[in-house]
């Protein structure tokens, strides 16, 4: 039983595990997206989104600590320059993993694709067209042209109210038991 063991192995010594995972992230970094087994993807995703936000910060100090993570000084420039300002207003969730339909062919693993969801032109270019969309749609409650057509700075003055007076009351009749409608309009055109 696997009681409270939270990371997963992969089936390598730490040594080696470190070395993979170091390796992976500077691929990722380089490339903004891989190809792996979703079980490394997972555990790739654990260890790369903590340097993706001390990247937030270009200090001394944090790329000192990312170094010592990645060992390799193209990711580290990588990850300071074009990827640090792209994630910086992303407050987590920096990786997106897609899996994939078909399995490995020699040992039938489960693969998919990761990658740093700023760098998916494909996705941003649709979520850009969806938030475009919305903001033109309409909805079932119809809006004042002037509300809707008024620059944000101008307040919009209230529709001039106009007074009607009230409908005067009209004499009608009750309709007695067994008597239509017809009938009864009848005898009261006849009684006028």
């Amino acid at each position: 039983m696997r009681h409270g063991k939270t990371i997963n192995h992969l089936g390598r010594t730490a040594s080696h595990r470190n070395a993979m995972l170091s390796n992976m992230a500077s691929s990722l970094i380089l490339h903004k997206r891989i190809t792996t087994t979703v079980a490394k993807a997972k555990s790739l995703r654990k260890f790369v989104e903590p340097l993706l936000t001390k990247s937030k910060n270009d200090t001394t100090h944090s790329r000192r600590l990312v170094f010592a993570e990645l060992g390799n000084k193209e990711a580290l420039k990588e990850l300071f320059g074009t990827v640090s300002s792209k994630v910086a207003g992303r407050p987590g969730g920096y990786t997106r993993i897609i899996k994939l339909s078909d399995a490995r062919l020699g040992d039938n693993a489960e693969m998919c694709i990761i990658e740093l969801v700023d760098f998916n032109e494909t996705l941003l270019e649709a979520k850009n067209a969806g938030e475009a969309k919305t903001a033109a749609s309409t909805t079932r409650r119809s809006r004042s042209k002037k509300k809707a057509d008024a620059p944000a700075g101008e307040a919009v003055a209230p529709a001039a109210v106009v007074e009607t007076a009230a409908p005067e009351d009209t004499a009608t009749k009750t309709v007695q038991e067994g008597e239509t409608r017809d009938e009864a309009k009848a005898d009261e055109e006849a009684a006028s």
